[in-house]
C-alpha cells in the first residue's frame, strides 16, 4: 500500500490526505518522460514497481492518469493537471534543498580543481594573497584537466574552454588565452632574426611541443598571421615540461602569457614575438550560478583581479 497513513473511509481526513511521496515520484517521472521504463531507470526502480505505484495512485484518486498504448504512455487531462502540480512541487523542494545545502557549505571546505600547469605556474604562486584577503574561506586546491563532474567532490573548476560542457553547467569568464613563442634570452639572437624591424623565427630554431596541446604552434601561427616552417622538434608529455625545457635552453616553446608571466618578469624567459589571443579563454565552472556574497563570488572576484 502506498498511502502515507490510513483513515476511515469517507472521513474528512481520508479526502484531504496526500498520496505517498513514492507514488508521486513515480508518477512525476513517468509523466515527464512518458515512459515507465525510463522513469524506472531514473529512479533506480523496476518497471513493475513504477507501473504498480502509478496504478495504485490512479485507484486511490479514482481517475486514469495515463493512456497506455503499446510501449508508450500518454497523459490524460487529469494526468496533465496532476503533473503540473506535482512537477511544480518537486521543483520547489529541489530549490529549497539546494539552498539549504549551499548555506551549510558556506562554512565548509570548497574544493577547486585547476588545470595542472595553470595551478603550478600561476595560481599557487598567488594563492597566499587570496588566503590573506579571505581568511574565513577554506579552499582546497586539486589538479585536474578536461571535462569536470561536480558529483565527485569537486565544487568549482578552472578550465580552458576547449571542450564541450553540459548546458546546465555555469561558466564565468576569467581571462582570454594569449600565446606566443618563448625562449631563454641568451638563445634568442641565434633562433630569431630581425629584418627591417620585423622579428621572425628562424627555420632552424628548435621547437618544443607538448602532447596535451599538439596544435599549439599551428594555432599561434593562424592567430598571429605568421607562417611557421613544418620542422620536427622535441615533444613532451605535459605543457609544464615544454616550458621548463625552454627555460633550460632546449628550444622555443609556445607559452601562454599567464603561464610564463613570472618567468618574463624575472628575465628567465623572453617573448620576442609578443603574444596574441588564440580565441579561447579560461572560465570558472560551477554546477549553479555564482551567488553574490558567497565564497565562490569572492573567489571569482579575486581571480579576475589577479588575472
Amino acid at each position: 500500500m502506498f498511502s502515507d497513513c490510513d483513515g476511515e473511509l469517507n472521513s474528512p481526513f481520508s479526502h484531504e490526505r496526500l498520496p505517498s511521496l513514492l507514488a508521486l515520484r513515480c508518477f512525476e517521472a513517468a509523466a515527464r518522460l512518458e515512459h515507465f521504463s525510463r522513469a524506472a531507470a531514473e529512479l533506480h526502480l523496476t518497471h513493475g514497481a513504477v507501473s504498480r505505484a502509478v496504478r495504485l495512485l490512479e485507484d486511490e484518486l479514482g481517475v486514469p492518469l495515463f493512456e497506455r498504448r503499446s510501449r508508450r504512455v500518454y497523459l490524460t487531462d487529469a494526468g496533465r493537471t496532476l503533473a503540473r502540480a506535482v512537477g511544480g512541487g518537486f521543483d520547489l523542494m529541489r530549490q529549497a534543498v539546494g539552498e539549504l545545502r549551499a548555506s551549510v557549505r558556506q562554512s565548509q571546505r570548497w574544493v577547486l580543481s585547476c588545470e595542472p600547469t595553470l595551478l603550478m605556474r600561476w595560481l599557487i604562486p598567488r594563492w597566499s594573497d587570496f588566503q590573506a584577503r579571505h581568511p574565513g574561506i577554506d579552499v582546497h586546491l586539486v589538479a585536474g584537466g578536461g571535462p569536470v563532474s561536480f558529483d565527485g567532490g569537486i565544487d568549482l573548476a578552472i578550465r580552458r574552454d576547449d571542450f564541450p560542457r553540459p548546458d546546465a553547467m555555469h561558466a564565468e569568464s576569467l581571462f582570454a588565452e594569449r600565446v606566443g613563442p618563448v625562449c631563454r634570452p641568451d638563445k634568442a639572437a641565434g633562433w630569431l632574426s630581425s629584418k627591417k624591424g620585423a622579428v621572425t623565427l628562424r627555420a632552424a630554431a628548435p621547437r618544443l611541443h607538448t602532447r596535451t596541446r599538439p596544435g599549439a604552434w599551428r594555432e599561434w601561427a593562424a592567430a598571429s598571421g605568421r607562417t611557421v616552417p613544418d620542422v620536427p622538434g622535441q615533444t613532451f608529455d605535459h605543457f609544464y615540461f615544454s616550458l621548463q625545457a625552454a627555460v633550460a635552453g632546449l628550444g622555443v616553446a609556445i607559452g601562454p602569457w599567464h603561464l610564463v608571466r613570472d618567468d618574463l618578469d624575472s628575465g628567465v624567459l623572453a617573448a620576442p614575438l609578443g603574444f596574441v589571443e588564440d580565441g579561447s579563454q579560461y572560465c570558472l565552472l560551477s554546477p549553479q550560478p555564482v551567488q553574490a556574497g558567497s565564497p565562490p563570488a569572492d573567489l571569482l572576484a579575486w581571480l579576475r583581479a589577479v588575472a
